[in-house]
């Protein structure tokens, strides 16, 4: 199983400037919800940006230690929006 923890490197490894929040929604390890925040994501579209988190977690997702992955990915300007609306 692995761990959050080695979600977040993974996520971090592929895009370095992320900001990574990683957590179990289910309690099992294999259902997640992640939120990642880099510039790596200016200007790119959401499924873009996506596509460069499930890139960094090809291995995990293929071997199916994570089943499911909930995805928020903000640029920095865009979460600093987020989170002052929230």
């Amino acid at each position: 199983m692995i761990t959050l923890e080695e979600v977040k490197s993974m996520i971090q490894k592929e895009i370095p400037d992320a900001e990574v929040q990683v957590q179990d929604l289910t309690g099992t390890g294999d259902h997640l919800q992640a939120i990642v925040v880099s510039s790596q994501f200016e200007g790119k579209s959401l499924v873009k940006q996506h596509q460069l988190v499930f890139a960094a977690l090809k291995q995990p997702m293929a071997s199916e230690e994570i089943h499911a992955l909930a995805l928020k990915t903000y640029t920095p300007e865009a979460w600093q929006a987020a989170i002052q609306t929230a």
